[in-house]
C-alpha cells in the first residue's frame, strides 16, 4: 500500500496524511456496523427484530443514530472545570486510536512496523484511562467519580494478567513487533499459536493447552479493559446513571462512543494477532495476499467482537468485590502459571 501510494504521490506528506487517515476511515465503518450488529443480535437474543424501518432491515438506522447525536446541544455544567471536560472525550479517542498505528491490517498495510509494537499498545492505551478520570473528575458529578475510579482500577488490575499472556507470546516468537508476530504463524491454521505455532509436534502437544488458557485469561481481561459486560461497572446504569460520560452530550459523547467500538476492536484485533495468525490465511497460501489479508484480519477481529456483544448479553454484571476476586486471585495465577509452563517447554 505504500509503495502503490508513494507511486502516485511520491514521498510527500500527502501520502502520510492519507496512510494515517485510512485507520480512521475503517474505524467509523467498523463502529457503524458493530452498532447494528450490536443492536441485531441483542434484539433477536430477546425474540424482537430491532431495527427494520431506516432502509433495508434498519441498515441506515446507525447512520441516522449518529446523525443525530451529532446535532444535539453540547451542554458543558456550570460546576465543571471547562478545559478539562473538554479535553477528556479527545484524550480517551486518541489513546485508544493511537494504538491503531501498530495494527497489521494486512500483509502489505501497517501504519509503522516498530520493532516494540506490543509495549507501545500496552503504554499508549493508558491514556485512555486518564481521559476517563479526566472526564469524572472534571464533571463534578459524585456519580462521574465513582466510575471514573472504578474504571481505573479496574484496568490497572486486569492489565496484569493480560501483560502476562502477552509475555508468553513474545517468549514463544522472540519478538514484540506484531507483523513478526503474524509472520511467525503463516503456514496455515496448524501454525497459529492458539495450536502451538510452528513448533515441533512435541512442542505444540505441550503448548496447546497453555495457549488456550492464555487467550482465554486475555480474552477476559479484554472485555475488562473496554468495560463491556460483565465488567461494565464504571458504566453501570442501575448504579451510576452513566457512569464518567453522565453529563456529556452531544458531540463530546459521540467520541466517548466512537472510542468504546474503536477499543472494542483494537482489543479483539490484538487477541487475533496473538493467536489465530493476524492477518494470515488459515489454508496456507490458498486465499492469501494483500486484500486477502485484510478481510481475514477483519473477519477475525469482527468475530471477536460479535463473541464480547453475544456474552454482554448473555452474562449479568460483576459486583466490585467480584471483579477484583476474578483478576487477582483467577488470572494472575493462571496466568503466571501458564507463564512459567511456556518458559519450561522453550527450554527443553
Amino acid at each position: 500500500m505504500d509503495q502503490f501510494l508513494q507511486s502516485i504521490f511520491g514521498d510527500t506528506i500527502l501520502t502520510h496524511v492519507f496512510m494515517s487517515v485510512l485507520p480512521l476511515l475503517f474505524l467509523l465503518v467498523c463502529a457503524v456496523v458493530t452498532i447494528y450488529v450490536e443492536m441485531k443480535m441483542a434484539a433477536h437474543m430477546q425474540d424482537r427484530l430491532a431495527y427494520m424501518r431506516t432502509g433495508w432491515h434498519g441498515t441506515l438506522q446507525p447512520v441516522a443514530d449518529i446523525l443525530k447525536l451529532l446535532q444535539k446541544e453540547d451542554i458543558i455544567p456550570a460546576s465543571a472545570d471547562k478545559f478539562l471536560f473538554m479535553l477528556a472525550p479527545y484524550i480517551v479517542f486518541v489513546g485508544t486510536y493511537a494504538a491503531f498505528a501498530v495494527l497489521p491490517f494486512s500483509s502489505s498495510y501497517i501504519g509503522s512496523a516498530v520493532d516494540l509494537g506490543l509495549f507501545y499498545v500496552i503504554a499508549v492505551s493508558a491514556l485512555v484511562v486518564v481521559g476517563i478520570l479526566m472526564a469524572g473528575w472534571a464533571s463534578n458529578n459524585k456519580w462521574s467519580l465513582f466510575g471514573a475510579i472504578r474504571s481505573a482500577s479496574q484496568v490497572i488490575s486486569y492489565e496484569i494478567p493480560a501483560a502476562l499472556a502477552v509475555l508468553a507470546v513474545v517468549m514463544i516468537t522472540g519478538t514484540m513487533s506484531m507483523n513478526e508476530i503474524t509472520k511467525f504463524q503463516e503456514g496455515g491454521i496448524q501454525n497459529w499459536l492458539i495450536f502451538g505455532g510452528p513448533l515441533p509436534i512435541v512442542h505444540k502437544l505441550l503448548l496447546i493447552p497453555v495457549m488456550i488458557v492464555l487467550a482465554v485469561v486475555y480474552y477476559v481481561c479484554s472485555m475488562a479493559e473496554v468495560n463491556r459486560t460483565p465488567f461494565d461497572i464504571p458504566e453501570a446504569e442501575s448504579e451510576l446513571v452513566q457512569g464518567y460520560n453522565t453529563e456529556f452530550t452531544g458531540m463530546k459523547f459521540a467520541i466517548f462512543y466512537l472510542a468504546e467500538y474503536a477499543n472494542l476492536f483494537l482489543v479483539s484485533a490484538i487477541a487475533v494477532v496473538l493467536f489465530f495468525g493476524g492477518w494470515s490465511s488459515p489454508f496456507g497460501s490458498f486465499m492469501s495476499g494483500p486484500w486477502w489479508s485484510l478481510f481475514w484480519f477483519s473477519l477475525k477481529g469482527m468475530l471477536f467482537v460479535c463473541l464480547n456483544i453475544w456474552l454482554r448479553w448473555t452474562l449479568p454484571r460483576l459486583r466490585v468485590d467480584q471483579l477484583m476476586y476474578v483478576s487477582w486471585k483467577v488470572l494472575v495465577p493462571f496466568a503466571l502459571v501458564c507463564v512459567v509452563l511456556v518458559g519450561a517447554i522453550m527450554v527443553m
